[in-house]
């Protein structure tokens, strides 16, 4: 289909696809929330570097999902989600790989200086990130093709994220990080969930097996709601493990935002509600995310004080 093509500007922004960006920005910040907490160590360069490189990542996916999808027919006039430059005709596809390409290339350039500092594990999880981003709707077995997307959003939006970024900060992998990996890769998983429930018509005809469609749609709006209850769960368990890590129970502020998206998610009959409970998941994750980080920060100082004044008081009356 091609259609009267917007300015570069719109363009540019149903081919990026910024609403999606907290995806990949989500996890640099609850890593580096988790790294200073461990060593005390801010680095404000750690989390530049790995957030443009993400952010990166995150587009260089969206392009390379545009393309292919326009590419083999399962975007077609009639889909319900926001327009896809490939499919309306705005760029064609290969202009889209190319900038899929720019895109990955400067994630791996943004991406040297964390394997300067990080070494090959880094170098391991950069090159796996790009190829995940690749082979999500690229090569013999695409992801977004199959049932099991939700899964690699979990690792690589909250495990291997947090984990990776965390790692830069202390050289190491905690059970704390690998924890708040997975409860910031849950909602993100939601994001991907609710975007497959609303296709899953189209998706049906164009051959794919998502995991919305073997589960249905009933069963995959209750499946969104477990991953709400995981986020809980997975909060209170990081909050009994003491300070400074009960911080992060701050993190449950959200949850009301996020049952408000379940129960509205229960009565979407239209692309249009789908599209607004899944924009209202992004922003969920975003908001879990930095409460979840203040609440470390903010217990981590006030420990952290408590301690040197204890230990003062002690020196004190001991003279």
């Amino acid at each position: 289909m091609t259609s009267t093509r917007p300015s570069w500007p719109v363009v540019a922004w149903h081919a990026i696809r910024p609403q999606t960006l907290p995806l990949s920005l989500s996890p640099v910040l609850a890593g580096s929330a988790v790294g200073w907490v461990e060593t005390g160590a801010v680095r404000p360069g750690v989390l530049l570097a790995a957030a443009l490189s993400a952010a990166a990542i995150q587009i260089g996916t969206n392009l390379q999902n545009d393309a292919a999808d326009g590419l083999n027919g399962t975007d077609q006039p009639d889909r319900l989600g926001p327009a896809r430059v490939t499919e309306r005709g705005w760029l064609s596809a290969q202009q889209v790989l190319w900038a899929a390409h720019a895109a990955f290339a400067l994630a791996v350039l943004c991406g040297l200086y964390l394997v300067a500092l990080g070494g090959w594990p880094i170098l391991t999880i950069g090159l796996l990130s790009v190829l995940a981003g690749y082979a999500y709707s690229s090569g013999p077995y695409p992801i977004s093709r199959g049932p099991l997307g939700e899964l690699f959003v979990v690792l690589f939006f909250g495990v291997v994220g947090v984990g990776g970024v965390a790692y830069l900060h202390s050289g190491q992998v905690s059970a704390h990080a690998v924890l708040i990996g997975v409860i910031i890769g849950l909602p993100a998983a939601g994001v991907l969930l609710l975007n497959n429930i609303r296709d899953r018509r189209s998706d049906t005809l164009a051959g794919r097996r998502t995991l919305a469609i073997l589960l249905g749609q009933r069963s995959a709006q209750w499946l969104f709601g477990g991953l709400l209850i995981g986020v809980a769960v997975g909060l209170s368990v990081v909050a009994m493990l003491g300070p400074p890590w009960c911080g992060a129970a701050l993190g449950l502020a959200g949850l009301p935002m996020g049952m408000g998206i379940w129960r509205a998610l229960a009565h979407a009959d239209g692309a249009e509600k789908y599209n607004i409970c899944l924009g209202r998941t992004a922003i969920l994750q975003l908001v879990l995310t930095v409460s979840a980080c203040l609440g470390l920060v903010l217990t981590a100082v006030f420990y952290q004080t408590e301690i040197v004044n204890l230990t003062t008081n002690w020196v004190v009356a001991y003279q």
